[in-house]
């Protein structure tokens, strides 16, 4: 039980870093492999205000979202929208591009080292249930993980900009003909994703680490869970990310000598039975 609930807090983890990068690639059809800079930029972000500023942990959340946020308004103005329309190789190289330069600029300026991160107390330690020892800051993590999920799911499918979203999504130029602000949806919507991405960052830094190889360590992790999950879906994101993470630290216990080997060989599988992902594209 401690291995399955363990494997879900790891899953909702990745959940939080991926779910941004199922919005970006499922929605907009935009290949970002440089997600997980956004991710690792939370993670500074909320390191360096609680170790350097004395911030409190859950005081540095909101600018872990935000600081990612923000930086993602300013490379969708200045560099994505410019690649929109290129193919999907061109989208790929452009972002794994960022990638190593951002790798390279968090080593100039933290070195290599492995960022420490001391959680408050009423985050740390173990409740024991029958047959099960739950870790705090593991709980913490699925409650903010499931609610997060809900309320994308929500704002997807429910708000008038879900709608206009999906609209831009499905036709740009019908969409600019009803009035929709396609460049700004857009925004936001980036905004969003890598705002995510660096919540996850952040609540990620005690069970993922954080150091400058972050964004290409965890690359393929964020990518399974999108292609599994199928893209543009958010709550196949959750199920792939929670099945995912239970395979993940299950097999590491019972066979650690393989390692990830057996994430990536359900991935296989279900890619080969369900090429679309378990739940396949988001319909819209």
């Amino acid at each position: 039980m401690t291995i399955v609930f363990d494997g879900i807090a790891f899953g909702m983890l990745l959940f939080l870093i991926s779910v941004g990068l199922s919005v970006t690639l499922g929605l907009m059809n935009f290949v970002n492999l440089a997600h997980g800079v956004f991710a690792m930029v939370g993670g500074y972000v909320c390191v360096i205000l609680l170790n350097d500023q004395g911030v409190p942990f859950l005081a540095t959340i909101p600018f872990a979202v935000l600081v990612p946020a923000l930086l993602g308004v300013v490379l969708e103005r200045l560099l994505y929208r410019r690649l929109y329309e290129a193919s999907a190789l061109d989208q790929v190289l452009f972002s794994l591009g960022l990638v190593f330069m951002a790798v390279a600029t968090a080593h100039y300026f933290f070195g290599a080292r492995q960022q420490p991160l001391q959680l408050p107390a009423f985050l740390s330690g173990q409740f024991h249930l029958p047959g099960l020892d739950v870790g705090v800051y593991r709980l913490f993590l699925v409650v903010s993980g499931l609610v997060v999920a809900l309320l994308l799911q929500w704002a997807v499918v429910r708000t008038a900009f879900g709608a206009r979203l999906r609209a831009a999504v499905d036709n740009q130029r019908t969409a600019r003909g009803l009035g929709i602000d396609v460049n700004r949806v857009f925004m936001l919507t980036f905004a969003l994703g890598s705002g995510l991405a660096g919540l996850g960052g952040a609540l990620g830094v005690e069970i993922l680490g954080m150091d400058p190889e972050f964004p290409v360590k965890y690359l393929v992790y964020f990518l399974i869970v999108v292609t599994v999950g199928g893209t543009g879906n958010i709550l196949g994101s959750l199920y792939a990310a929670l099945l995912l993470g239970v395979a993940d630290v299950a097999g590491k216990y019972y066979v650690p000598q393989i390692g990830a080997f057996i994430i990536y060989a359900i991935m296989v599988v279900i890619l080969i039975y369900r090429p679309q992902g378990l739940f396949g594209r988001a319909h819209h």
